[in-house]
């Protein structure tokens, strides 16, 4: 359907003028902060937009923001998107590749156009076959979030980084966290206070892999979400279709485990890969990512990019 992005201002601006907000009519208040878009495809390996909005109305959405920044198509009344910029929802041979979006680096369990947009909020994007993983429920390409909560107000979550192991590596991610505006407190693992926080476990794979999010990894891409399989003695990496594409001695990878809030795991097959998957935190490389290995050369985005025939 045609866009309505040069439509929408002029037509919110006479709403606006002819009943004014004491009829219900207006935008509402405003939340302070900026709101960031970012729209990519492949999982996060081209960016396709990126834009701002300072102070974001009451009445803005996931769907409003898009509609305003992007050319978009949608179906069924307008809930569910079918195309952004021209990049369409596609079924082919045994391939699916669809859109999806994340806030503040959490997939959304709500559509595009009942999910409010508030300031500091962190809006992703990302056009992706999801033939080997159905959902990815959080992903790390939203740092500081979901830490920072900057969108949270007084509703916010303890933040902490749940040691098992050496002390290095778990101060570290404290620093990094402090460093981006998230105040985190460090515990070790397994004697953690009960109820919901935002947790950040450091440690060997053999250390945390009993813990009920850690051990998703353990199940692969459709169980996690992150395209890799980790066991003691090695980290295998995934492609797209799930087939290994290399190893590696670190990982910073997100996982969630059914509605609790997301876990973040540095994890390694020895303290070298743990101190390597910490170094990450705030790193470049992990903006609209949706997890990193560490191998001896380099970050590797997951899933592995595919080699061009």
């Amino acid at each position: 359907m045609p866009s309505t992005r040069k439509l929408a201002p002029a037509l919110a601006a006479l709403m606006a003028a002819v009943f004014g907000a004491g009829c219900g009519f207006g935008p509402g208040n405003s939340s302070e902060g900026e709101a960031t878009l970012t729209v990519t495809r492949d999982y996060g390996a081209e960016a396709l937009v990126e834009a701002t909005l300072e102070d974001p109305p009451e009445s803005e959405t996931v769907m409003r923001l898009l509609d305003s920044e992007a050319e978009i198509e949608t179906r069924y009344g307008g809930g569910f998107v079918q195309s952004i910029e021209g990049i369409s929802s596609i079924a082919q041979g045994d391939r699916t590749s669809d859109w999806f979006f994340f806030v503040n680096g959490v997939e959304s369990s709500i559509g595009a156009a009942e999910t409010e947009v508030r300031g500091g909020d962190r809006v992703w994007w990302d056009y992706r076959d999801w033939t080997e993983a159905m959902r990815a429920p959080a992903v790390v390409g939203s740092w500081p979030e979901p830490f920072l909560q900057a969108s949270a107000g007084s509703d916010r979550l303890p933040v902490r980084v749940v040691c098992a192991g050496p002390e290095a590596p778990c101060n570290a991610a404290e620093d990094a966290l402090a460093d981006a505006g998230a105040s985190a407190v460090v515990t070790r693992f397994g004697k953690e206070e009960s109820g919901p926080s935002l947790r950040l476990i450091v440690g060997e794979w053999a250390a945390i892999k009993a813990d009920q999010a850690a051990g998703l990894l353990e199940r692969g891409p459709s169980a996690s979400g992150v395209f890799a399989r980790v066991a003691e003695d090695s980290i295998e990496l995934l492609d797209e279709r799930g087939e290994v594409a290399g190893k590696a001695n670190g990982l910073l990878a997100a996982t969630r485990d059914g509605e609790e809030p997301p876990t973040w795991i540095a994890t390694g097959i020895d303290d070298a890969g743990v101190l390597d998957a910490v170094a990450l935190l705030g790193a470049d490389e992990v903006q609209h990512r949706y997890a990193l290995a560490v191998t001896e050369d380099a970050a590797v985005p997951l899933p592995v990019a595919e080699e061009e025939p």
